[in-house]
């Protein structure tokens, strides 16, 4: 059976709290107030773990009215009223959804699906992939991001000899899905003692860590997280917790840590009191994600709706590419915090330095010294910044035909052997940072033998393998790649990230560059790109 990753419920006297959704936190509770209004109304998100969250006037356990789901499941089919209800499910449906006034949840107003899988010798990851499938395709198949706050030991895996290489049958399912199904996963990473690392292993999603409070504020990582590879008489112990290799496991952190949530929500299933539980996790730092791209996707959809009314020169920047997961990936982790803004904007305006288990920030990490390194092992990317990620998101899509503007987005395609130039519009500010991230799919085929386009239980998948994009940022006039000033060139990984501060001011572009291809010679991918611009006069470079 499945094992939900470990975490922990406990009441909250003597324990330090804070918003997790508020400023000290993801910077949520900002967008759900005016001039925004981004509560995730009419987004569908998915949930999928052992079990599930109580739905009011389903559910007799359910006891809170302003908690409200819009469909429950068993596996691919329809729930019992209370049967396979859990606190751990309803908890992290609430960090997503929850409508309580001290405690709110991130997308409020988002339309959750939720399903369980339930436990026993028999299940395992076959039942679980077709709930995951089930999930992405409700309403009408517009789901735009699920969560999962459960994983899967190496140790039921029926692999001769399990290692986590991408190849689990759950593994290949969410990213098949994925690409199929236009759905963005976030994964709840592996923490504890280990055991349930599968689907961490994910390429097309988002794994998460999480962090937990360091003076007041959501940014140093949990000692539990299981995210660098351990050295040691740990290694011996936990070397099959991470992926295979140089792959980067974690994309995001978030906070997970002294989350504090009201008992009405779930005081049926864990016997509680009324008053207030703080939860300890990946499984609660994973629904501040999936919370958030509702958030985004709200806008999105606003943007589309508003677009005819829209200037002619502001049009092109909206499409129906908004809704892509590639480009939720790279904007959540290009817009995400690293180091603390020192008021000039040269940081880009990130809120806080975030640290690893070693007090270190990620200017101090590998990623930032390796160009075949896109990732942090600890930080992913740094933390979730709900706000900052609508920053990145607002000014929409640009196209590499013509100069882009100092922060913007692309989803585009790039044949083998190709690539494409984005020429920033204006010159770069000396001691500024520049933050690019790029995101593409795995591809990974379902062998379908019914013909009907959807898993079925004893159907396998075929990993086609992952093609090689890279990324270089350059002074506007070169074009030979060794003399570009930072790249990003993992082998490995599906992301490419470049944080990199500017010393020489001038005129830049960034380039995607199509390297190697091992399936389809033609590749679409997600841009991301965060800049400043000077405010003075530089002279370009001739």
């Amino acid at each position: 059976m499945g094992i939900s990753v470990a975490s922990i419920v406990a009441p909250s006297w003597a324990l330090p709290t804070a918003n997790s959704v508020g400023s000290a936190g993801i910077d949520a509770l900002r967008l759900q107030q005016a001039p925004y209004h981004l509560t995730g109304k009419n987004i569908a998100i998915g949930q999928v773990e052992i079990g599930r969250p109580a739905q009011f006037g389903w559910d007799k356990v359910a006891t809170n009215p302003n908690f409200q789901l819009e469909r429950v499941f068993y596996q691919n089919g329809a729930a019992k009223a209370d049967t396979n209800v859990e606190a751990h499910s309803t908890v992290v449906a609430a960090v997503m959804i929850g409508k309580d006034r001290r405690f709110p949840g991130v997308a409020p107003a988002a339309r959750l699906y939720a399903t369980a899988m339930g436990t026993g010798d028999r299940l395992g990851q076959p039942e679980e992939c077709l709930s995951t499938q089930h999930i992405a395709l409700q309403a009408r198949g517009d789901v735009r991001a699920i969560n999962l706050s459960f994983g899967e030991p190496l140790e039921r895996d029926p692999r001769p000899h399990p290692q986590l290489d991408g190849n689990a049958l759950l593994t290949q399912c969410l990213d098949w899905s994925a690409r199929v199904h236009n759905v963005t996963y976030l994964v709840a990473g592996n923490q504890g003692q280990g055991g349930v690392p599968i689907p961490t292993d994910n390429y097309n999603g988002i794994t998460v860590a999480y962090s937990t409070l360091h003076q007041g504020i959501y940014r140093k990582l949990d000692f539990s997280n299981l995210s660098e590879m351990p050295t040691g008489k740990a290694k011996r112990m936990k070397s099959r917790e991470v992926n295979v290799g140089n792959r980067r496991s974690i994309g995001l952190v978030a906070p997970g840590g002294n989350i504090q949530l009201d008992n009405l929500i779930f005081r049926s299933a864990t016997g509680a009191a009324h008053g207030t539980s703080v939860a300890h996790g990946t499984s609660f730092a994973t629904p501040h994600v999936t919370g958030t791209v509702a958030l985004l996707q709200e806008f999105g959809d606003r943007q589309l709706r508003i677009k005819g009314q829209m200037p002619l020169d502001l049009r092109a920047h909206w499409s129906p590419d908004t809704r892509r997961h590639e480009v939720m990936k790279a904007v959540l982790l290009n817009s995400a915090d690293k180091i603390l803004d020192k008021g000039d904007g040269l940081r880009l305006g990130m809120t806080r330095t975030v640290l690893a288990k070693n007090n270190r920030d990620w200017t101090e990490s590998e990623a930032s010294r390796d160009p075949r390194i896109p990732l942090d092992a600890q930080l992913g990317a740094g933390q979730l910044n709900a706000f900052r990620a609508y920053r990145q998101f607002s000014p929409g899509q640009y196209y590499p035909i013509q100069p882009v503007a100092a922060i913007g987005w692309d989803y585009r395609t790039v044949p083998a052997g190709a690539y494409r130039d984005y020429i920033l519009d204006r010159p770069l500010a000396e001691g500024s940072w520049v933050s690019i991230t790029l995101a593409w799919d795995r591809l990974v085929e379902l062998q379908d033998r019914n013909g009907n386009k959807k898993y079925d239980v004893g159907e396998e998948f075929r990993n086609r393998g992952l093609n090689q994009l890279d990324l270089y940022l350059m002074p506007i006039e070169e074009n030979q790649l060794d003399r570009s000033l930072w790249s990003s060139t993992s082998s490995v990984d599906s992301v490419q990230h470049i944080f990199h501060q500017i010393r020489d001011p001038g005129k830049y572009k960034i380039r995607v560059h199509f390297r190697h291809a091992v399936n389809f010679p033609r590749q679409a991918y997600a841009l991301a790109w965060w800049t400043v611009p000077s405010l003075g006069t530089v002279r370009e470079r001739i």
